[in-house]
């Protein structure tokens, strides 16, 4: 027994370090692009044998996390909480390795009450955050994203709160991602929205996306309007 409490009760020990060193990476202690440390370092950090860290790093490696760099040690390439839930690319991912600059711009963030027909009252009750924020494609707008939130959650009003990934943020809140549900539709998005994204009134790609907890409880509910006037939407999987 160690610091981390590692127990043949709690499952395979090399899949707790594996939880353990996802949840540094997640959260920021092996930042993208730096290297975790060596199995050497790992192995007396844990008290466990080489193979058991070579495991650990192995479903790291596989879950989309790390890489293996020849002669200099495992390498962060990957921070998305969700990286294991799927082997589809992320999509802003795959915009960035076609050599686009995404970058997000918040709008606001809100306390809404919640009327009784509506969906989000069922999961949230009378009250939610609603959080709007803007993805510039190379300096133009290209997404208006609307997220809606459980009020209980620790939520803060500033734009730094929001500069990275939602769902790290919601991670590092304490909550662990079970699934995911994507729905697309062609609506079209309000006045408000068109303005934002400097275009005329329009029929646009709307992706609704549910994420729900390891209860099976709603965490966050999203809508999404793409002008895919400047760059189609793109689902890519590795196969």
């Amino acid at each position: 027994m160690n610091q981390f409490q590692l127990s043949k009760k709690k499952g395979s020990i090399y899949l707790q370090i594996n939880e353990i060193l996802k949840d540094r990476i997640i959260d920021g202690t092996y930042p993208l692009e730096s290297y975790i440390p060596t199995e050497i370092q790992l192995e007396e950090e844990f008290n466990v044998s080489k193979i058991t860290i070579r495991n650990a790093v192995r479903q790291l490696a596989e879950d989309g996390y790390v890489e293996k760099k020849s002669g200099k040690g495992t390498k962060v390439i990957n921070n998305n909480p969700i990286s294991k839930l799927s082997k589809g690319q992320n999509f802003t991912e795959i915009l960035i390795k076609e050599g686009s600059r995404i970058h997000k711009e918040f709008i606001s963030v809100e306390e809404c009450v919640l009327s009784k027909d509506s969906f989000l009252f069922n999961h949230y009750g009378e009250r939610c955050y609603k959080i709007s924020r803007i993805y510039y494609l190379d300096g133009e707008p290209y997404i208006h994203y609307t997220h809606y939130l459980s009020a209980i959650l620790p939520i803060q009003s500033t734009a730094d709160f929001y500069s990275g990934s939602l769902y790290q943020l919601l991670s590092r809140n304490g909550i662990e991602f079970a699934h995911f549900q994507d729905d697309f539709s062609v609506q079209q998005p309000s006045f408000e929205i068109c303005q934002q994204l400097e275009i005329e009134p329009t029929f646009l790609l709307k992706r609704m996306r549910y994420s729900y907890d390891i209860d099976g409880n709603l965490v966050e509910y999203s809508e999404g309007f793409y002008n895919t006037q400047l760059r189609e939407y793109t689902v890519r999987f590795d196969v």
